[in-house]
């Protein structure tokens, strides 16, 4: 199968973006998939020689780097969908390039047939709404974040609407998003995935000690860690508030990613007096180095189509508190191997239960194993396995409507 792939950029720094990244390397490699890759940036990705006219040999990625322009996110991206699609043009028109399927991790393109939805803007314009948001940003940002998602949710309804358009979602939860916002009842629900030789219960052992001490945490300290790019929705003041509620434990939070809010949720932390038990870092291209750090990994988002970072934590045998908003909570089986708050607001049961976590070493012990267990049924072979039953379907459904003409 000849694929083109249409993605701003694909590294192993991002959620959505890693698993873009996990998911071609194997439809290349098991399914000899020749892949065409129109990204602005590839970071990460074993790659063939550059593009030539001509076919390729199956079982290879190979780039065709599209231009990009500096500026706001709103203008980079309305570029973005010219020049990529400029960009694919012009091989189809001089190349003789014809692809089998399009391929877009979201709204990126207008000519997309298969859709895979890591997230969903409307639901986030939902939460965008929410007048708490006033104070973590100013007004030129939050206006541009409005501008931001009316293109995006008009591009998703544009696009998700259309019967032609095959959709696959990363959790039943974000499936049920998709039929209640565009009554789409024929959405393909395929889970992410974990690398269980890179994310492992041994391996998380025995980076331990190196990796927290380099971070000065003492033995002693009880590590939450949360990783993510939106600290509002990943619930940071719910961890920020559980925190003041929990002065006698030794509590330390490691926060790993960036935000452009980022000055507003410092100044919260020096405001409750949690300066000095918070540590901030970007996020890292070996996220084990993360994990190997942590006690317990606490996210309770407040939307999250899945929640790759919650699936990794459980592979390396933490415990893992996250919310019933994010898609990865329906993997977990509540008390067994995780903790799902059904309110990610709820500041006093995150306090109850990091508190119970902290104080029966036991529990924490057969809670990992558990999750460990658990996160073992979803590798991204099966990921890659569903995800090529699903893209076979679609281009039998593509044929058949060409041949009706």
């Amino acid at each position: 199968m000849r694929l083109a792939v249409v993605s701003p950029f694909v590294d192993r720094r991002h959620g959505t973006e890693r698993s873009l990244g996990e998911l071609l390397e194997r439809l290349a490699r098991i399914y000899h998939c020749e892949i065409h890759l129109y990204s602005e940036r590839v970071d990460d990705l074993a790659l063939g020689p550059p593009a030539v006219p001509g076919p390729l040999e199956p079982g290879g990625i190979v780039w065709h780097k599209v231009p990009s322009i500096p500026g706001p996110h709103l203008l980079q991206f309305l570029f973005w969908l010219l020049l990529n699609a400029s960009c694919r043009r012009w091989d189809r028109a001089i190349h003789g390039l014809h692809f089998d399927l399009i391929l877009s991790p979201g709204v990126n393109c207008f000519s997309a047939d298969v859709v895979l939805v890591h997230a969903l803007f409307h639901r986030l314009r939902d939460l965008a709404r929410d007048a708490n948001e006033a104070g973590a940003s100013g007004f030129l940002r939050r206006s541009h974040r409005r501008a931001y998602y009316f293109l995006l949710t008009w591009l998703e309804r544009l696009i998700y609407s259309r019967s032609k358009v095959s959709l696959a979602a990363v959790s039943r939860r974000t499936a049920t998003l998709l039929k209640e916002y565009f009554h789409r009842n024929d959405v393909r629900v395929i889970p992410n995935g974990v690398d269980a030789l890179q994310f492992s219960p041994a391996r998380r052992l025995a980076l331990r000690s190196e990796a927290r001490s380099r971070r000065q945490f003492q033995e002693t300290d009880f590590v939450m860690l949360l990783i993510g790019n939106d600290w509002r929705n990943k619930g940071l003041a719910t961890i920020f508030a559980a925190m003041g509620a929990c002065r006698e434990v030794s509590l330390r939070l490691l926060v790993a990613g960036q935000d452009a809010a980022a000055p507003y949720f410092l100044e919260t932390a020096k405001r409750l007096g949690l300066r000095e038990q918070c540590r901030w870092e970007t996020a890292l291209t070996d996220a084990i180095d993360l994990y190997v750090a942590a006690d317990v990994y606490v996210s309770p988002t407040r939307e999250d189509a899945f929640g790759l970072p919650v699936l990794e934590a459980m592979a390396c045998g933490l415990p893992v508190i996250t919310s019933a908003f994010a898609g990865v909570s329906q993997v977990i089986t509540e008390g067994t191997d995780g903790f799902v708050l059904s309110d990610p607001r709820d500041s006093a049961a995150l306090a109850k239960l990091m508190r119970r976590l902290y104080e029966q070493p036991d529990l924490r012990k057969d809670i990992g194993e558990n999750a460990a267990r658990t996160a073992q049924a979803y590798t991204w072979e099966r990921n890659a396995a569903e995800t090529w039953e699903f893209l076979m379907s679609a281009l039998e459904n593509k044929r058949r409507r060409n041949a009706r003409g």
